[in-house]
């Protein structure tokens, strides 16, 4: 069934752009954030006291929270409310497969659908509504929730039945995404270095092999007009990357690339708290002239 009334809890950097394109194409949709909803919720959105009530009022309900502790604590939450009305709970925060299935398993046992639900973009992508979701969990309530999904991202792709393989794609992506920012770091500082100019380096890469997301959006964008707001923090890459790698570990895949770019993200985030992902770049740059 398609659902009626859309619940959002988590109005932050990513969750307030997403439930605003919900209520901006025109669905019932009611929001909740605990660090403060009337002054994170998006026009035409119903502001809601607390998750109980969310629970009580909605079909399905998304979340957009930090990490895998959020996330279960808000379906505790809800699952221990007896009059809910809520049927699915849609979460698009990236909190790794292993808190994607035992949020599964809480939700099943309350007779609630859980839809793991990450997804790629950023904030830029979050507030043009042009954002990837990877979508795991059961097909029907996928193809249900289709016409709000199609409200905030672009391309809501399906990637399997069990929740956790959602997770899975975004921390190997994530993975890549951080890898490609100090790589492409490590190359133009070089670049640098040799005399090259940065906007020809990276006007040079952008038609060549060494093309990535960090030359074609994050350095010219970010980088080159020292704005350092590519609308991710470092805390949160630094946390994909590691989800990345303990859940290769426990594959037995390699992880040697990993290991590295784990160690960068973990001195970047401790040497930049509260810091945007290109910020990187300083603290790379900054590492040579101590030398």
């Amino acid at each position: 069934m398609k659902p009626k009334k859309i619940g959002f809890i988590g109005l932050g950097q990513m969750g307030g752009p997403m439930a605003g394109n919900i209520a901006k194409n025109g669905f019932d949709l009611s929001v909740y954030d605990k660090a403060g909803t009337q002054e994170r919720a998006p026009d035409g959105a119903n502001l809601i006291g607390d998750t109980a009530a969310l629970a009580r009022g909605c079909d399905s309900i998304f979340l957009s929270v930090p990490d895998g502790k959020a996330s279960l604590s808000v379906i505790n939450e809800i699952i221990n409310i007896s009059d809910r009305r809520v049927k699915v709970v849609i979460d698009l925060s990236t909190i790794g497969p292993v808190a994607a299935r035992e949020a599964s398993d809480r939700c099943k046992k309350a007779g609630i659908i859980y839809m793991d639900a990450p997804v790629s973009g950023g904030q830029a992508g979050a507030k043009a509504g042009t954002i990837s979701v990877m979508i795991a969990g059961d097909k029907a309530t996928k193809i249900a929730h289709e016409e709000v999904l199609y409200a905030f991202a672009k391309n809501p792709f399906y990637v399997g039945e069990e929740p956790g393989q959602g997770q899975a794609l975004k921390i190997l992506n994530n993975f890549l995404s951080g890898t490609a920012m100090v790589a492409s770091t490590e190359a133009i500082l070089y670049g640098l270095s040799q005399g090259l100019d940065m906007q020809t380096m990276l006007d040079v890469l952008n038609v060549s092999t060494g093309q990535n997301t960090a030359t074609n959006d994050k350095f010219p964008n970010r980088i080159l007009t020292e704005t350092f707001d590519a609308g991710f923090a470092t805390a949160l890459i630094t946390k994909d990357v590691n989800l990345f790698i303990e859940n290769a570990k426990a594959a037995s895949t390699p992880t040697q690339v990993a290991d590295i770019v784990g160690r960068i993200w973990d001195e970047t985030n401790e040497a930049l708290p509260g810091s945007d992902i290109s910020l990187v770049y300083k603290h790379l740059r900054n590492s040579i002239e101590s030398a």
